[in-house]
C-alpha cells in the first residue's frame, strides 16, 4: 500500500513539475546507495551490543538464572 501511495504521489509530481520528478528518479537510487554503508554500520553496532549483552549475562546464565 505505501508503494502505491508513493507511486501516485510521484505521478502527481510528474503532472505538476516533470523536471523535479525526473530528478527524483535519478537521485533516489543514489541516496539508497549512500545509505547502504550506514545500514551496515547499524547492523554491526547492534551485533556488538548483543555480543556485549551476552557476555555480561553469561555468568548469571552459568549459575542457572532463568529469565
Amino acid at each position: 500500500m505505501p508503494l502505491l501511495i508513493a507511486f501516485l504521489l510521484w505521478c502527481l509530481l510528474w503532472v505538476l513539475c516533470w523536471p523535479v520528478a525526473l530528478a527524483l528518479l535519478l537521485v533516489a537510487p543514489l541516496l539508497w546507495l549512500l545509505s547502504l554503508p550506514l545500514r551496515l554500520l547499524g547492523v554491526v553496532v547492534g551485533a556488538m551490543f548483543a555480543l556485549l549483552r551476552a557476555l555480561l549475562y553469561l555468568p548469571a546464565r552459568l549459575l542457572g538464572h532463568k529469565p
